[in-house]
């Protein structure tokens, strides 16, 4: 069978309306002053995987719903601009958006529209066959209605990722896809104990990888059940923005294991690819390329 698709993203498609604002939290006022504007633009979790993807030269599909809206241009527009293959779903409750306040920081509130889409949504079976058949690998974002089509997946017989961002370890709607996935990424961000999180994981489900990302202090690393310590990347510019790091992370992650690295290098590829987009703005899309990857991972470990 051929795969002409190195890697199948689902969901995760919309748009995110940016505002840097003076401090987070964010103390009631009747009304704040925006000089840096406030900019919608294309790109969510499983937006700006895919672009992360296909900037490092996989072959990346994208399918998601997406209204017939202006929204739904803006990521249709960020595909064609990045050459990333999108099977488009209609929405009739339109395409996906948040609002995001972003501190000086760089960290980030998101308030999520939950209203873009029915609970009967699916992705269309065939499709999603079809769509696998002809890929090596699927990452699969945690937005309805992607849980429903992992049994799709797993009888296609391609590998499965996916990213349980800030899961506090109980909420049930994650365990589907933490315990379907060959490799998980998540945040320590809410868990108390983020190596008994990754390790009942890698115990109940079948996990051959779990990642821990935690900022500024590098990342934990599960495989073969043995723990280690990623250490922090250094950014090469100023931090202004930390939107995006953790997707960074995971595709080039991807991007390693799908060239047979092993695992702590390809945590480090993540390290790297998460450094670089604390750099830029959440109003700019400007993923790292394969040769600024390779090069900088080589440096660090030669430091």
């Amino acid at each position: 069978m051929s795969r002409d698709t190195d890697v199948l993203v689902l969901g995760g498609a919309g748009v995110d309306t940016i505002v840097y604002v003076p401090e987070l939290p964010l103390p009631y006022a009747d009304s704040y002053m925006i000089d840096s504007g406030i900019r919608t633009r294309a790109g969510q979790t499983g937006d700006f995987v895919a672009v992360g993807l296909s900037s490092l030269g996989l072959r990346t599909h994208h399918v998601d719903f997406l209204g017939d809206d202006p929204e739904g241009d803006l990521v249709r527009a960020l595909h064609r601009e990045h050459g990333i293959a999108l099977t488009a779903i209609p929405q009739p409750a339109g395409t996906k958006r948040a609002v995001n306040l972003v501190g000086p920081d760089g960290r980030r509130l998101s308030l999520y529209d939950t209203s873009r889409g029915y609970a009967e949504d699916r992705l269309p079976e065939g499709t999603v066959r079809a769509l696998a058949d002809a890929s090596r690998h699927a990452h699969v974002s945690i937005t309805q209605p992607c849980a429903h089509a992992l049994p799709t997946l797993r009888a296609a017989g391609v590998t499965l990722s996916t990213d349980l961002h800030n899961w506090d370890g109980e909420n049930p709607y994650h365990e589907s896809f933490a315990y379907a996935a060959d490799v998980v990424f998540l945040s320590t961000a809410a868990l108390d104990d983020p190596v008994r999180t990754m390790r009942r994981i890698a115990e109940r489900g079948r996990a051959e990888v779990v990642v821990a990302t935690a900022g500024a202090e590098g990342a934990h690393l599960l495989t073969d059940g043995e723990l280690s310590h990623v250490p922090p990347v250094r950014p090469a510019a100023p931090v202004v923005d930390s939107n995006g790091a953790g997707d960074a992370f995971a595709a080039a992650f991807l991007y390693g294991r799908l060239t047979s690295e092993p695992p702590h290098r390809c945590a480090l590829y993540g390290a790297v690819a998460g450094a670089h987009a604390c750099t830029v703005p959440s109003t700019q899309t400007a993923p790292m390329g394969r040769d600024e990857l390779l090069e900088r991972a080589s440096a660090f470990e030669g430091s």
